[in-house]
């Protein structure tokens, strides 16, 4: 037996009119083509679907399995033609957001709570980038965007920017090199380097600082927490170096200092790496513009 979405609202469009007339007025087509249909369904079938006898109509015990059948699989079949049609409106999706920048956990949270509010259909997610390729995984639609600050040359991927940052030494107020006006690579050298546990090469301090001018400190520790991070510098347990919005409130706290890394200082770039084309989807502008927008907010402090 052949069923096809059709004949299940055939069926159910029936049994809530009572008759062919109004059923078929409903399904926006003649009485005569629904009856031809209700005939083939049941030829097929081997058994009448109604009691035609009956006004209204009313489903046989045959039919009424069928409504069964029609009120189990319709409404699923409605919900994703309507969610079919979100994605074409680009109302609904997936963002799956893979983050290159340890430190853009905090920035990022407030920027996915805007974004959750205005756009609640869209399934948002974030993996920490640094633990797997994050690029190979956006090329393969295993993420959605990538947050970097290292576009690079991938086919099929636009690198869009979000704002510039400095990446700033920190040190404790009592720390002998906050008396410099900035610092330079030589003055890592017998220091104690605080980082986030990535690799050296993702780091500003040593792909912009240290690894050119052939600089290692004496020792690196490594911190999950931002937070942890300040609290050991504050309590002179070495230095670090992180991008200024993370940093925004330690200007105004008496335990720290802030200098920036050269006498011309070191700027950065974040960008949003995307597939091509999909910048264009409503949703996914969206996310960029309250990214940019949230990171004036930081920089403003």
């Amino acid at each position: 037996m052949h069923i096809e979405f059709r004949h299940l609202r055939t069926i159910r469009a029936i049994h809530e009119f009572g008759g062919l007339a109004r059923a078929a007025e409903q399904l926006n087509i003649t009485q005569s083509a629904l009856s031809h249909q209700v005939k083939g369904l049941e030829d097929q079938a081997g058994v009448e679907l109604f009691t035609r006898r009956s006004k209204p109509m009313k489903l046989s015990p045959a039919g009424m399995r069928l409504l069964r059948l029609a009120e189990q699989i319709l409404p699923q079949i409605d919900a994703m033609q309507a969610e079919f049609s979100s994605l074409r409106d680009g109302e609904a999706g997936r963002m799956h957001i893979a983050i290159e920048c340890h430190a853009c956990f905090e920035w990022l949270f407030p920027v996915l709570e805007a974004f959750r509010k205005s756009w609640p259909d869209v399934d948002v997610d974030i993996r920490p980038g640094l633990a797997f390729d994050a690029m190979p995984a956006l090329q393969k639609e295993q993420v959605d965007l990538v947050i970097s600050s290292d576009p690079e040359d991938h086919s099929g991927v636009d690198f869009v920017e979000l704002f510039d940052y400095a990446p700033v030494f920190v040190a404790a107020a009592l720390h002998p090199l906050a008396a410099k006006p900035f610092i330079e690579a030589e003055d890592f050298v017998g220091q104690t380097l605080i980082t986030y546990p990535v690799e050296h090469t993702r780091l500003d301090v040593f792909s912009q600082l240290l690894t050119p001018a052939g600089v290692k400190p004496a020792q690196i520790r490594q911190v999950e927490l931002t937070a942890v991070i300040l609290l050991l510098v504050a309590s002179n347990r070495g230095v670090t170096v992180l991008p200024d919005w993370v940093v925004r409130e330690v200007k105004y706290n008496s335990d720290y200092v802030t200098r920036p890394l050269t006498k011309a200082g070191i700027t950065r770039r974040l960008y949003a790496a995307v597939r091509e084309g999909e910048q264009e989807k409503p949703f996914v502008a969206e996310l960029i513009r309250l990214a940019r927008i949230e990171a004036r907010k930081l920089q403003a402090v």
